[in-house]
């Protein structure tokens, strides 16, 4: 590049990196952080539609005084304008259709009495797309497939399978429920130190659905007399208490509407409509719903966009902007033991609202902010990262790797260690360790080199690693490469400055793999081959940027993928999200705020290694 033409370029770069800077700045809500717009979802739509329609007919009155017959009419207009060209539906608008997603909006219009014969050509298309996936309409067939998509994991297709059974889609009552595994709710009720030993056959944060789920099936085909029916029986009364002691101020568990939704039309359909925690899950949809008749599958991720937000956007800047975001972030460290998963006290939800869970990627992400925002010397400060710290240090597993809720559940999807949580808490660790008591700066570096251990196992022969909570619909497993790659490089980075001398190696191999992965325009997408997208170009660029002082051979992809970015930021293209999130039980979700974040971090990173030609 000419003298003349790298003047040209930096100028470019510094304009969108400025124009990128200020857009998120201005996204910001007026108290300073971030809560950004989730995709609306189909299926969220789906199962509140069905829902709030069971509650109506089983239990009027219940839900809050009057019905919900606008709400259900919106949501399956919403749903109707939203099918995709093959007559089914996808998670998102922008998602492929997929069977469970498709099942359960032919289930929705099964459940709201009349819309079968107002949307049949709906229905028809939807049949014909299931028929062609599935094999066919018949619970014999049906079933089986939607167990089939999560294997032995019920989380999902338990609860797929209660919300058709509930519409009438696999048969009349009480048969339909032979295809509905039964979920031991009793085992609720056991103290919670056991849950991992008792192995339940949902993830932790599926609870509440093990409970509502669990006795709406015992309710409509109670097992034989024996030992098991008196015992459900006799612990109906405390799981439900349990079930509204996990419950959120808000209504919603984890501020989900799927996971609420099968909660209340479980609840309905036993004529259970009026108990406490049916009403404030009808009062938590009735809020969520949106003007257009849609509903998202959160209410917000406003801490987890924050976080990455302040790591994104360049170090310093004016106190009057970190003061409030530092105070909003320090406000929402976790104080107790959390009522749902029994967290200890010291880590950070997703969200600020009531129905958020402590996790190891928000705390990790959270660490970061805080160091970001600093001053690292006020003692307060010092205080919640050494909490924060040490409550990711005794979440991480035997295995060396962190999980996302509860150690040592570890045996589901999304229960388990992640590459991506590893390398999160690897550069959370990093950053506060100087300012840690002894104590713990020794407990760091032990876990540190296990989590190092732990990522080695995991990186693939092809050096690339895979994450747990980022998917690409584009690839053959729905996996995302380029997304745990690129998060995995900067913990290696951390690492290796300790001396690390393994995660040098994992790293040569990890940058080599994001190398070969570029497109020739200078673009990534989820792997080798897939269509680009702004965010995995973005991460990647900020990755190989980071490794780029000791490896100056990265730059090159640096300022190609660069160049690609400030290319759609000039052209106001960089702002259309992909569905690259995956949330719980694999639901895909884009969310508006990734690109723009992601943008500001790869170009600012970028900015900061590429050559300046010499001035004049």
């Amino acid at each position: 590049m000419t003298s003349r033409g790298g003047d040209f370029f930096a100028a470019r770069l510094d304009a969108a990196r400025r124009r990128a800077g200020d857009e998120l700045r201005r996204a910001a809500g007026p108290a300073g952080h971030w809560e950004g717009c989730l995709a609306a979802s189909a299926l969220s739509t789906a199962t509140a539609v069905c829902a709030l329609s069971l509650l109506d007919r089983h239990a009027p009155g219940d839900g809050g005084g009057a019905g919900h017959a606008a709400l259900v009419q919106r949501g399956l207009e919403w749903l109707a304008g939203h099918a995709n060209p093959d007559g089914g539906w996808g998670d998102t608008v922008r998602s492929h259709s997929n069977l469970s997603t498709t099942t359960l909006v032919w289930a929705a219009l099964g459940a709201v009495p009349g819309a079968g014969a107002d949307y049949a050509p709906l229905v028809a298309r939807a049949e014909a797309w299931i028929t062609a996936r599935a094999g066919g309409l018949a619970p014999a067939v049906l079933a089986p497939a939607i167990a089939a998509v999560y294997g032995r994991d019920r989380t999902f297709s338990v609860p797929i399978l209660t919300m058709c059974a509930l519409a009438g889609r696999l048969g009349p009552t009480p048969g339909a429920w032979e295809w509905v595994a039964p979920l031991p709710f009793e085992l609720a009720a056991l103290p919670h130190q056991w849950y991992a030993a008792v192995r339940l056959p949902v993830v932790s944060y599926a609870l509440p659905a093990l409970i509502a789920i669990g006795q709406a099936r015992h309710h409509h085909r109670p097992p034989g007399p024996g030992p098991r029916r008196w015992l459900r029986n006799a612990v109906r009364r405390r799981t439900l208490d349990l079930l509204g002691e996990m419950q959120p101020a808000s209504g919603g568990f984890l501020e989900a509407t799927p996971l609420t939704s099968f909660v209340l039309m479980s609840l309905a359909s036993m004529g259970a409509g009026g108990h406490p925690a049916a009403r404030r899950c009808a009062e938590f949809l009735v809020a969520a719903a949106r003007p257009d008749g849609s509903w998202p599958i959160d209410s917000n991720l406003s801490l987890w966009l924050t976080t990455l937000a302040v790591n994104a956007l360049p170090a310093g800047g004016d106190e009057d902007f970190r003061a409030p975001v530092r105070a909003w972030l320090r406000a929402n460290q976790s104080r107790a033991e959390h009522p749902y998963t029994h967290a200890a006290p010291g880590a950070w939800a997703w969200t600020d609202l009531p129905g958020g869970v402590p996790d190891a990627d928000d705390t990790a992400g959270a660490l970061l902010a805080l160091h970001r925002l600093g001053p690292v010397d006020d003692d307060a400060l010092r205080q919640a990262a050494a909490a924060g710290v040490a409550w990711l240090l005794n979440l991480q597993n035997r295995d060396g790797g962190m999980p996302t809720f509860c150690r040592g559940w570890g045996t589901l999807p999304f229960d388990r260690s992640g590459a991506d949580l590893t390398a999160h808490a690897l550069r959370a660790w990093a950053v506060w360790r100087p300012e840690l008591p002894a104590k713990l700066r020794a407990r760091v570096r032990g876990a540190a080199a296990s989590a190092v251990t732990y990522l080695a196992r995991t990186q693939r022969a092809d050096g690339s690693w895979v994450p747990l909570w980022f998917g690409n619909q584009h690839h053959a497993a729905e996996e995302n490469p380029t997304y745990g790659t690129a998060k995995v490089l900067p913990a290696l980075v951390a690492a290796q400055g300790w001396g690390d001398e393994l995660a040098g190696e994992l790293l040569e191999r990890g940058c080599r793999w994001l190398l070969a992965a570029q497109h020739p325009d200078g673009a990534w997408g989820g792997g080798p081959g897939l269509p680009a997208s702004v965010e995995e170009t973005a991460l990647a660029v900020e990755a190989l940027a980071g490794v780029a002082e000791a490896r100056p051979e990265v730059l090159a992809a640096v300022a190609a993928g660069a160049a690609w970015l400030v290319e759609r930021v000039e052209r106001g293209e960089w702002r259309t999200p992909a569905p690259i999130g995956f949330y719980f039980a694999r639901l895909w979700y884009f969310e508006e705020l990734y690109p723009v974040i992601f943008t500001v971090a790869a170009l600012e990173r970028a900015a900061a290694v590429l050559p300046r030609p010499p001035a004049g």
